[in-house]
């Protein structure tokens, strides 16, 4: 029975994913996701002036509550519109489809932050392209085992808060090895405070992606 239920419910999200995947054939949707605190706004601060200065970027920022990640997004003079789900622990497709129109014209790019959650995200299609992942250095180095899920159904991992390295007791490659033996063709990002050029590499391989799908 319980099975039954959990299949409805993925069923009816995935057909109105499909639905918004239709709207969004002629622009790029990134799903990023990531545990809380991991960073995935500050990621977006990083990446976005970049691909702003020749992409329209625009960002749905869901949260449990609160606007301040979206007040964030928009002080970098892109549009962000505010999902709250008051509890609920991920963004589902209905959420976001419900959020469209506050958009107006669709961007080139649209990034949606997910709530901070490593597991229920991982399950629900939001019509994106592809999700990113976001894991940050003082986590700890077991998160890619202990939920493989997510990182098997992302297609980049951004390592963020690699400033940090000196000072904590993690080994960076065995965590991307670990990331690569559940998902061998993922790429991956190493990002932290004042890593200008790696947040520049990930805004070209993102730009990259686009010229891709519009190929």
């Amino acid at each position: 029975m319980k099975v039954d239920v959990k299949t409805h419910v993925l069923e009816n999200n995935r057909t109105q994913a499909n639905m918004l995947r239709e709207k969004f054939q002629d622009i790029l949707v990134v799903n990023m996701t990531g545990s809380p605190g991991a960073g995935k706004t500050t990621v977006l601060e990083q990446v976005i002036p970049d691909l702003h200065k020749e992409y329209s970027i625009a960002v749905i920022e869901g949260d449990v509550q609160t606007s301040r990640d979206a007040e964030r997004i928009a002080d970098l003079g892109v549009e962000a519109v505010q999902i709250n789900t008051m509890g609920g622990c991920h963004l589902d497709a209905k959420m976001v489809a419900g959020c469209i129109d506050d958009l107006g014209k669709l961007p080139d790019i649209l990034f949606i932050e997910n709530i901070g959650n490593l597991v229920c995200p991982a399950e629900y299609d939001l019509g994106e392209d592809f999700k990113v992942t976001v894991l940050s250095v003082p986590e700890g180095e077991d998160k890619p085992l202990k939920y493989p899920g997510m990182f098997r159904n992302s297609k980049a991992v951004i390592i963020n808060k690699v400033d940090l390295l000196p000072h904590m007791d993690y080994d960076i490659e065995k965590v991307e090895d670990e990331i690569k033996g559940i998902q061998p063709h993922i790429e991956i990002f190493r990002i932290g405070k004042n890593t200008r050029e790696s947040s520049a590499l990930l805004a070209d391989w993102l730009a990259a992606c686009l010229k891709k799908k519009r190929a």
